[in-house]
Parts: structure tokens; C-alpha cells; sequence
């Protein structure tokens, strides 16, 4: 495997002689960045989480994937210039905000915005380095998708508690603890309906919320910045279509400023399996009903049901025209089918649109599985809600050995795959040795 990213590394570097010129993240602004976020590291020197949270770190250019590090890798593949670290990020390989392996060390993998913004830089690098930390006392790398947030009720028993979360952190006394009961209502509500999805709802609130949790807290310095950047961050997620792979990212990061404002020690949670609103429930000494439902649709009148209502069917009118629109490009024939075994996604949370039970489409993705990578830059594709089978328009298809391209995507299948055309449609397959 060592071989293999070298290999694929010196043939980057063989072509890509100018496109480092393009990248705002000249040597003097890296160090510039790296100086600050071991500044704030720095800061809080492990009083939140019982660990200074700096490490190795890469900044990854998604168009270039040039790599600007830290510190060098233990096998010696990035190469030191101007005080930092240089390579290029394999393209086999995911761009994620989370900890990565590379030349036999793991980094906090920090993917740069498109343009220059010093709040984005800094906050995102602290979730990677969160994430490394994180992975180095065990928890595991996950990539979630509860598809019943995207269902009508689930999402407005969601929206619902996002409402009743951010009054409870913005009230003192008597009112927070009732804004607190009603989220937890909510909440235990949508539990209720949806009981097979809990254990995986709470891995993703605790993996991501916790991460956006941290990251805002130590890249902001006062309350009132820190509550401003939570908040623009719900309201982002709260605008989204989709909320699938995105809720988890705010949920956490709600329930966790609610036990950061009781005192709590973080340093405790040692599991990707606490529940971190069942510990806001026992901070505040919170009752509730044994079934929430009962009183649940009495207490949303006091959170702008009606408005929920209307936004939820404004956007199943968007849905029902959007699945008209997009249906025969991904389901009618001719079209690419790729099944998923063990895949790795790389997309912008903004860029999903639910099409209900058909699934979900993605503007924009990066997929990496053992048959290889795909790349779709437009048009999209369509991902199914079980995460098994990803579709792609087989319009425009050409092939050259391994190299598979359509109206909008790129495929690069690993050795000892192929496409094939069964009918109308075409399927990837292992070829049998």
C-alpha cells in the first residue's frame, strides 16, 4: 500500500508543476494558520477535554490536493519547504474533515473553503484535530446517513426541538428548564416513531456535534461570539432540504452547550454511545412523560408550529416537482448502476436534495470503494437511502481501460474491474480471476 500512494504521489507531482500557484495558502500564510490554531490550542491547553487538542495536521486543496502540513509523515513522502510540509493527497483517496492516514502517520485532515476565511480555516482544522484526537482513544471513523430525517414528521418533531434548544440556551432560570423538557419531548416523540434509528442517532450526534461543539467554543472568545457562530451554524443546517447527513452536526453541538453552560467535564464522555441529551435530562433534573407524544402537539403551539407546517410543505410541493424533473435522468434507462460495499463519501452537506424513497441526489460527490473512484462534478447522482447503490445518467459514456467518463463524472476503476452493459443499463463489476 506504501508503494502504491508513493507511486501514485510522484505521478502527481510529474503533472501538476504550476497548479500549486493558484492556492491563496502560500508557505507564509500556512504558518501564519498553524501559529493561531496552536494558538488556540494553546489556550485551552486540554481544560475542555482533558488533552491540548494539537497534532498533526494537513491543509488539502480539494481542486490541486496539495497537501501543507505541520510536521512531516514518518515514512518521508511530504517534503519540507519554507518551514511546512508538501506533498499531494492520493486521488484515490477521500478529502473528509476528519483524521487520516497518510505515509504511516495520522493527521487531522482539514479541507480548505474555496476562498480565504479566517473563521472557516481555524474552526475547521480544530473539528479535524478534534477527530483525531478522538480516533486515538478509540472512537471510530463513521460516515452517517439516518435517512428518516428527511421523513415529514421526523423533521418537524426535529425542527421542533432545534426551537425549544436554542430558547433554552439563550433563557436562565425557570424558563430554561421548561425549554429543556419540551426539547426533550420532542425528541423522545420522534424516538418514539422512529425506535430502530436511536443507536445511530446518537452516534451521530455525539461523533459530529460534539466535533462542531468544539470547534466553535475554542475558535471564538467570548459567549456572545460563540452563541452568534452556533446559531448561523443551526440556522445553515436548518435552511438545508436534506437532513440525513447534516442534523447530526447541530443536534450535538445544541445538547453539548446546554452541559458546557452546567459545568460539565468533557473529559468524561469516553464513548461514541452517550447519549448527550439523556446527561442534559440528568444535569437539570428534568422530568418527563413516559410517553412523549401525549402532550407533545399541545406544548409545539408554543414553538411556531404553524410556520414549521408551512415550510415543510413548501418543501414537499419543491420535492414532488423536483422528483418529476429529475426522475428519468436517474431511474429511466439508460443509466450507470455502482453497488456500494465498503465505500468512503466526500461531499458538501449543502449540496443534497431528498427524492423521498428513491433517495437521495448529490450535486456534487467523491466516492471512493474497492471497484475505485468516482468523481461527479455535475448533473449529479443518485444515492440510495440504505447507502447501497449509487446510479449516474450513462449519458455520454466512453471508456479507455479504466477510465469511464459521463455527461458530468469520472470513474477510475481499481485492477480487476470492469464496466458491463446488461441491456440497456450498464454495472460494475470483479472481474473473476
Amino acid at each position: 500500500m506504501t508503494r502504491w500512494i508513493i507511486f501514485v504521489l510522484l505521478l502527481c507531482l510529474s503533472g501538476c508543476k504550476t497548479e500549486e500557484d493558484d492556492s491563496y495558502l502560500t508557505p507564509e500564510i500556512a504558518n501564519q494558520y498553524i501559529n493561531k490554531i496552536e494558538e488556540v490550542c494553546n489556550k485551552d491547553d486540554g481544560s475542555l477535554w482533558g488533552k491540548n487538542l494539537y497534532g498533526p495536521m494537513m491543509f488539502v486543496d480539494r481542486s490541486t490536493r496539495r497537501i501543507t502540513a505541520n510536521q512531516p509523515d514518518k515514512e518521508g513522502i511530504l517534503k519540507e519547504r519554507n518551514g511546512i510540509y508538501t506533498g499531494l493527497y492520493p486521488k484515490e483517496l477521500i478529502i473528509n474533515n476528519r483524521a487520516a492516514l497518510f505515509g504511516g502517520t495520522l493527521f487531522a485532515l482539514v479541507p480548505l473553503p474555496r476562498k480565504e476565511d479566517d473563521f472557516r480555516i481555524i474552526s475547521m482544522a480544530i473539528h479535524g484535530l478534534f477527530h483525531l484526537y478522538k480516533e486515538s482513544i478509540g472512537y471510530t471513523s463513521a460516515d452517517f446517513n439516518i435517512g428518516i430525517m428527511d421523513e415529514k414528521n421526523a423533521r418537524l418533531w426535529l425542527k421542533l426541538e432545534w426551537k425549544a434548544l436554542h430558547k433554552a440556551i439563550n433563557t436562565e432560570g425557570p424558563g430554561k428548564q421548561l425549554a429543556i423538557r419540551d426539547a426533550l419531548i420532542f425528541r423522545g416523540s420522534n424516538h418514539e416513531s422512529y425506535q430502530n434509528y436511536i443507536g445511530d442517532e446518537i452516534r451521530f450526534e455525539n461523533y459530529e456535534g460534539l466535533a462542531t461543539f468544539t470547534n466553535i467554543l475554542l475558535s471564538t472568545d467570548s459567549q456572545e461570539e460563540f452563541k452568534t457562530r452556533l446559531f448561523e451554524t443551526l440556522d445553515m443546517i436548518y435552511s438545508f432540504q436534506s437532513y440525513a447527513r447534516s442534523y447530526g452536526f447541530i443536534h450535538g453541538a445544541l445538547y453539548a452547550t446546554l452541559m458546557y453552560q452546567k459545568g460539565f467535564d468533557f473529559s468524561t464522555i469516553h464513548s461514541e454511545n452517550v447519549d448527550l441529551a439523556s446527561i442534559v435530562k440528568e444535569l437539570y433534573d428534568i422530568q418527563c412523560p413516559e410517553v412523549s407524544r401525549d402532550v407533545a402537539g399541545s406544548i409545539a403551539l408554543n414553538y411556531d408550529l404553524e410556520t414549521i407546517v408551512a415550510e415543510e410543505a413548501e418543501r414537499d410541493r419543491e420535492l414532488s416537482e423536483r422528483i418529476q424533473h429529475r426522475i428519468a435522468k436517474f431511474v429511466e434507462k439508460p443509466v450507470v448502476l455502482l453497488e456500494l460495499e465498503s465505500p468512503y463519501f466526500d461531499y458538501e452537506l449543502e449540496d443534497i436534495r431528498s427524492l423521498d424513497t428513491l433517495g437521495t441526489i448529490y450535486n456534487k460527490m467523491r466516492v471512493s470503494d474497492n471497484w475505485g473512484k468516482l468523481t461527479v462534478d455535475k448533473g449529479g447522482c443518485l444515492l440510495s437511502n440504505n447507502l447501497r447503490y449509487l446510479r449516474i445518467t450513462a449519458k455520454g459514456l466512453s471508456e479507455d481501460r479504466n477510465r469511464i467518463e459521463g455527461e458530468g463524472w469520472l470513474l477510475i476503476l481499481n485492477n480487476n474491474w470492469k464496466i458491463v452493459q446488461i441491456d440497456q443499463n450498464y454495472f460494475i463489476r470483479k472481474v473473476m480471476q
